[in-house]
């Protein structure tokens, strides 16, 4: 299944993506949210709410990130394809490279990400994320899959810059609007084999990044084993598993984004996040 939040005629919404539209369970359903529901671990019980759910053609709807909310964690790991490694210059590292991203940060499907006044090193990165279904400290490995309720496509855009003002990316990572996620969920039951699948990341049509999924340093399962580690992770949790090679920083300044640009991030069997580029308003950035 595919599962999306959206917003409809001013109500927040989720569903099933179908053919021609979204299914609209959170009318027909006891869970008010997909957060809810993954909480709830009722995956399973959703077909049977399908059938009498009123459709939302697409054009009527608009998208909102898959698990919406100002609790939502974005887990992020930083340098995880050997290649991006080596065009960044840094050494591959032994563990995961691990930061947050806000909440704020992040846009929807065909909502417009935002290049920041302060900034002309705007970046594209093409990521596959993980959504967490079942939580738990302390997950093994082998058990890892057992607690992902699907992925989704993530746009971890980076402010070059302010990534590099000192070691800790967090101002490059949290403009307002720099990133996107999205549109939907598409359940793991879905895609058996991770694996083979391709990554990429084009701008204005043109293929930027391009990789399969083997090349992740640390997979999934080893991600979710470590986040596990130092906290418990919660249904709902997003984990971006980091971009490869190609990046605008690594082929010279002409390649960052700019206004009018559009940047699509396709995955095998998940799904395109498309987002055009607008430049942040000077309102903006007053209190």
């Amino acid at each position: 299944m595919k599962l999306c939040s959206f917003l409809h005629a001013g109500r927040p919404g989720w569903g099933v993506v179908l053919d021609d539209g979204v299914a609209d369970v959170s009318a027909a359903s006891p869970w008010p949210s997909l957060e809810a529901t993954l909480a709830a671990a009722a995956l399973r019980e959703l077909p049977r709410y399908v059938a009498g759910a009123a459709r939302i053609p697409f054009r009527d709807l608009r998208w909102t990130v898959p698990i919406p909310g100002a609790g939502t964690r974005y887990f992020c790991i930083g340098v995880n394809y050997r290649d991006h490694a080596e065009e960044m210059g840094r050494v591959p590292p032994a563990k995961p490279t691990v930061f947050l991203r806000l909440g704020s940060s992040l846009v929807a499907h065909d909502e417009p990400v935002v290049a920041p006044l302060a900034s002309s090193a705007f970046d594209y990165e093409g990521e596959l994320a993980v959504i967490i279904g079942r939580g738990g400290r302390r997950i093994p490995r082998e058990r890892a899959f057992e607690h992902v309720a699907g992925y989704t496509c993530f746009g971890d855009h980076s402010v070059r810059d302010y990534q590099r003002h000192t070691t800790q990316f967090t101002p490059g990572k949290n403009f307002d609007r720099s990133g996107a996620v999205g549109p939907w969920l598409v359940t793991r039951d879905e895609l058996p084999e991770l694996r083979p699948l391709l990554l990429e990341t084009r701008v204005n049509g043109e293929p930027r990044q391009a990789a399969p999924l083997s090349d992740l340093i640390f997979d999934v399962p080893a991600i979710v084993a470590y986040l596990s580690e130092f906290l418990a992770l919660r249904p709902g949790d997003v984990i971006a598993t980091g971009t490869p090679g190609g990046v605008a920083a690594a082929r010279g300044p002409e390649f960052y984004l700019r206004p009018g640009d559009l940047v699509e991030i396709a995955i095998e069997g998940v799904g395109t996040l498309r987002n055009p580029v607008i430049r942040e308003a000077v309102a903006d950035e007053s209190a």
